[in-house]
């Protein structure tokens, strides 16, 4: 059964190594020196090399930042402020608003729905990028569980499609006459296209224009992969047991029941344990040789990685139960607001899936499964694209995401909502 002081634990391990970690990092800053003699001598970067890597294996990494200041568009610089302009108690839905410097052409609202699966939305920084020069971006900034006081209530995967409603709702096109197109990451392409079709099934006026569903679980029985089977073969009690635990003081979600970041980060970890080990001894060695630029991409990437969040115990439950281990919402059995999720009433929202050739988080087909689900789709709003040699990760960023992802989903959005 569950330990209820494991997240102590983890704490109370952390600020055990808080003064090893001091020393580590003086350590570094010192053999790192130019007032050092020793600072140039394999000794001296051993060393310095050793220090840092102890140092970034052992710290607590905080919220990064999007840092978007400025993009390009028609080869000319626009300043980019971020601002919120929605927000509730696990969400603040932020926009990347526009300088504009001179006239310019209306563009679409692009709505990105982060996924709420222990990263934080700026782990999608590269999409946003990827995106802003040609659209009106907004993301879900989803909450910390942890820094949420549970006199605020609690957070579930109804609560999850009933958020989604209410910013399709906000940034209707019938506020402005512009089309708004959504792009769901993983984990949410299931409330994404839950709450869509309940608008559909309302003939509610503001569902978006579209919604491109990327790497999501929408059919786990095909192609699963070992999470999905982890999953379905634990069941949800397994998950309740043994990863749920309260938050310890002083955050501000003390006593809130949560599945701690920590555990998520340690699965994906374990899963490509070999990857992330070989990744630091080259780090390792990168600073061993003075290469500054490797060694900063490193960082960079694992900045972003090991900042974690937790996650409410309702939502994560309920969603291995609604997802994972009963598949609701394929089965047709899926409710929402006491009403089946019914996908055959979506008809005017175009629908565009996108998948990795190898995807180890969302196997082949889970994605496209929307696109035998979703029936009465006219066959012109309907796209179905898979990007070879990409994993999950490749799917929303990266290379090949910017080359060849980003410009079919503008192709895809162009040709079924023109501006």
């Amino acid at each position: 059964m569950n330990d209820p002081f494991s997240y102590q634990w983890h704490e109370l391990a952390y600020l055990a190594v808080a003064p090893a970690r001091a020393v580590s990092d003086v350590a570094r800053v010192w053999f790192k020196s130019p007032l050092n003699p020793l600072a140039h001598t394999p000794v001296g970067r051993n060393v310095a090399a050793s220090a840092e890597i102890f140092e970034r294996l052992t710290r607590r990494y905080g919220k990064p930042v999007f840092g978007l200041d400025e993009t390009i568009v028609d080869g000319q610089p626009v300043p980019v402020l971020e601002k919120v302009v929605w927000e509730r108690s696990f969400c603040r839905l932020l926009h990347f608003e526009r300088q504009w410097l001179r006239p310019h052409k209306p563009q679409a609202k692009l709505l990105i729905v982060a996924p709420m699966s222990g990263h934080f939305a700026t782990l999608l920084r590269g999409t946003v990028e990827a995106f802003l020069p040609f659209y009106d971006v907004y993301i879900t900034d989803w909450a910390d569980a942890r820094m949420v006081p549970i006199a605020r209530g609690g957070f579930d995967l109804d609560d999850n499609i009933d958020y989604m409603i209410d910013i399709f709702r906000a940034l209707s096109a019938r506020k402005d006459g512009l089309p708004l197109h959504t792009i769901a990451v993983c984990q949410p392409a299931v409330p994404v296209l839950a709450a869509v079709a309940h608008l559909e099934k309302l003939h509610d006026p503001d569902v978006p224009a579209s919604m491109v569903l990327m790497g999501g679980p929408i059919d786990t029985r095909r192609s699963p992969t070992a999470v999905n089977k982890l999953a379905e073969a634990r069941g949800s009690q397994w998950f309740k047991d043994h990863c749920i635990h309260p938050v310890p003081y002083p955050y501000p979600g003390a006593r809130r029941a949560v599945y701690p970041g920590f555990l998520q980060l340690t699965g994906f970890m374990a899963m490509n344990f070999d990857r992330h080990f070989n990744a630091h001894v080259e780090m390792f060695n990168h600073l061993m040789e003075g290469d500054g630029d490797s060694a900063e991409k490193h960082r960079e990437f694992y900045d972003e990685y090991l900042a974690v969040m937790d996650l409410t115990a309702e939502f994560y439950l309920q969603t291995i139960e609604t997802v994972f281990v009963r598949h609701l919402l394929p089965e047709g059995k899926m409710t929402h607001d006491n009403q089946y999720i019914d996908l055959a009433a979506i008809n005017r929202t175009a629908l565009m899936t996108v998948e990795g050739e190898k995807d180890d988080i969302s196997g082949l087909g889970q994605t496209k499964a929307a696109q035998d689900l979703c029936i009465n789709i006219p066959s012109k709003l309907k796209l179905h694209y898979q990007q070879d040699n990409v994993g999950h990760y490749g799917v929303f960023n990266g290379s090949r995401f910017r080359q060849s992802v980003a410009p079919r989903i503008r192709e895809f959005h162009a040709a079924v909502a023109p501006v």
